[in-house]
């Protein structure tokens, strides 16, 4: 199955745009997604003809909203091969959904001591949950090394695991490097010495087919967003037997089966672990947006991407001066770079100015660019709705960028 790009980029209108007179070039994917008509027509319908509260409601609008986010659901637990339905819990994005795990196992399962294992790669987002569990819980923290070519030093990581582990929280693919990890090594791994994993998927979702009993995985976590869904809504995915163990992230309605004031108790999954009105129509659109991207087909997306990705890799290589940050063989579809020279928010800028949309700066991994000893850098992401020419758009535009610096 081939992807039809023409055709495809007519069901997003923001690519119509121009900016600054130029046509828009979107190379920003891995911050968040550009959203298909489909997914804004969703929207907009919930609001228009389904908006009511969900779950309690006996009246007509309720019970349809009720069905429609429960349908979500499902549509969720089919696109990443979950056993159950209730083991997806609705977050408000790939943070809520790590610091949900980091309070809830963390309180649940880990005493002073105790250890907690990472990457040199992750967000920000999968490193001060940890931190905070430390400052609370007195866990200790270790990190899986990184090598220079933007991989994981995974020899150093058999050797971190031992009977004080508690969990490993590593990306599936770095939002800066585009390193795709081999997690499935990772998993069987941390399994062997029983202990579980959680996986940051916010990177992976959109490129890549997700199984995760096939992974086995105990956790994993996604956005909205960044897979063409609404901002504002995420996935938690959690093995039942995990989440039946855990106590609850937070207190509210919707997460209780009874109340009184001496004692609550709690509902069951997934209800558990979402307090407070949820995002229904978030939750809906969602689901069209997973719909939409497996009508085009997740192995045509990843094949389609990876031609860009080392079309952009050729061209960018030969520019002047130029360092691609993230080496790895196995990448998935970002490009980090800096050019000798030039400030990567001059570089941004300018790009900017000829309607290529980059982004610049430490991309919330501080870590990775301590390692390499810079400050940030300019990173390209790609979609399934960009094409070859747009590349050569940006060619064009950091070889200008390059020769006004030389004047």
């Amino acid at each position: 199955m081939s992807i039809n790009n023409q055709l495809i980029r007519q069901d997003f209108p923001i690519l119509l745009d121009k900016i600054y007179n130029k046509p828009l070039v979107y190379f920003d994917n891995a911050a968040t997604t550009q959203k298909p008509m489909c997914v804004i027509d969703r929207i907009v319908h919930g609001y228009t003809h389904g908006n009511a509260n969900i779950h309690r409601g006996v009246h007509f609008l309720s019970q349809k909203a009720t069905e429609e986010h429960e349908n979500a659901r499902t549509t969720v637990q089919h696109f990443i091969h979950a056993a159950k339905s209730s083991e997806i819990i609705f977050t408000r994005g790939t943070t809520e959904s790590i610091n949900l795990v980091a309070f809830s196992f963390g309180e649940t399962f880990c005493q002073p001591g105790d250890e907690i294992i990472i990457s040199a790669m992750e967000h920000h987002a999968n490193i001060v949950p940890w931190q905070m569990l430390k400052d609370r819980k007195g866990i200790v923290l270790k990190v899986i090394p990184m090598l220079p070519d933007g991989t994981l030093d995974m020899p150093a990581f058999s050797k971190l695991l031992n009977n004080k582990t508690k969990l490993v929280a590593v990306t599936h693919v770095s939002n800066v490097l585009g390193t795709i990890n081999p997690i499935q090594e990772i998993i069987q791994l941390a399994h062997n010495s029983n202990v579980p994993v959680l996986i940051d998927g916010a990177q992976a979702v959109p490129h890549i087919a997700i199984d995760v009993q096939q992974l086995d995985v105990d956790f994993y976590v996604f956005s909205a967003h960044k897979v063409y869904g609404p901002t504002g809504i995420g996935v938690l995915y959690g093995k039942e037997e995990w989440l039946n163990k855990m106590q609850p992230y937070q207190g509210g309605g919707e997460m209780i089966a009874k109340v009184t004031f001496e004692k609550t108790t709690y509902n069951e999954l997934p209800f558990k672990f979402e307090a407070g009105t949820p995002d229904y129509i978030g939750s809906t659109a969602l689901a069209t947006a997973l719909e939409y991207i497996q009508q085009i087909g997740l192995n045509a997306i990843a094949t389609y991407e990876n031609d860009l990705l080392q079309y952009a890799t050729a061209k960018l290589l030969q520019v002047p001066g130029l360092k691609i940050y993230g080496e790895a063989s196995h990448k998935s579809s970002v490009i980090s770079f800096l050019v000798q020279g030039i400030h990567h928010y001059d570089m941004g800028t300018m790009l900017d100015k000829l309607g290529i949309a980059v982004r610049t700066g430490h991309h919330c991994a501080q870590p990775i660019m301590d390692y390499y000893g810079i400050e940030g850098t300019v990173r390209v992401s790609f979609a399934f709705y960009n094409t070859k020419e747009e590349v050569d758009k940006l060619i064009e535009g950091v070889n200008r960028v390059v020769s006004m610096f030389k004047i």
